[in-house]
């Protein structure tokens, strides 16, 4: 995709979004084991998990699912009975769910005070908004490649039009990887920025490669022409 349509878009499905997913609202604690999601980037009942786990400061490992896919569509299917998406699997207390809300509710409750983000109080309202705020992206769908050895980490948070690129890059290569949300007021953000050098998302490492880098045209580059066959 030509650069600057790949970079308006995004920006039109962040402002779509509106303003959901940026700032980390509300307190969670950190499970022991991470949270493991499957799901895949242009599903817009995906984009409202994400958004809460980015208010939430959750960070899960993110197995992705896109359509045509073959590295994980199966084991949900194994795992819950269907090809259904946003799927979470818990492996601190063996919890089981599909539904965006179920799972957010799940998390709210299990790692947090229950409280919800304010905006996934609103049911078909909040469904809507999120299906609006993906139609500038189209679907994205699965491209060959091949598995890597350890999974990746992706410092991101879901409102960034720029995290985004990076995101949709990982699914439609079906690249597990690390989620670190670091939206703002995330409880992330000191550790990133001491790692990294600066305050600038997305950013990318790759343990198989010992890579790390910044900007989202250069990490989708990379990951097409590492993993990509």
């Amino acid at each position: 995709m030509n650069r600057l349509v790949d970079v308006t878009t995004s920006y039109a499905s962040s402002v779509l979004a509106l303003g959901l997913g940026l700032v980390a609202r509300i307190e969670t604690r950190e499970p022991d084991k991470p949270l493991e999601l499957y799901e895949f980037e242009s599903c817009p009942f995906c984009r409202k998990t994400r958004e809460a786990f980015t208010e939430m400061d959750v960070s899960p490992i993110v197995y992705p699912c896109p359509p045509g896919g073959k590295r994980y569509r199966d084991r949900v299917v194994e795992l819950g009975g269907k090809a259904q998406f946003p799927f979470l699997v818990d492996p601190n207390t063996g919890t089981q769910l599909y539904e965006s809300l179920d799972i957010i509710r799940y998390v709210a409750d299990t790692y947090g005070d229950g409280k919800l983000p304010f905006a996934y109080r609103g049911g078909p309202v909040n469904t809507v908004r999120s299906m609006f705020a993906s139609l500038p992206r189209g679907r994205v769908g699965a491209i060959p490649s091949r598995a890597p050895e350890k999974p990746l980490t992706l410092y991101s948070f879901d409102a960034s039009p720029y995290c985004r690129i990076a995101r949709e890059a990982l699914s439609k290569l079906e690249l597990p990887y690390r989620l670190i949300n670091v939206g703002k007021g995330s409880r992330n953000r000191a550790a990133f920025v001491e790692k990294s050098g600066k305050m600038m998302v997305p950013y990318l490492i790759d343990p198989n490669t010992d890579r790390a880098m910044f900007e989202s045209a250069d990490i989708a580059r990379y990951l097409v022409d590492t993993y990509a066959t």
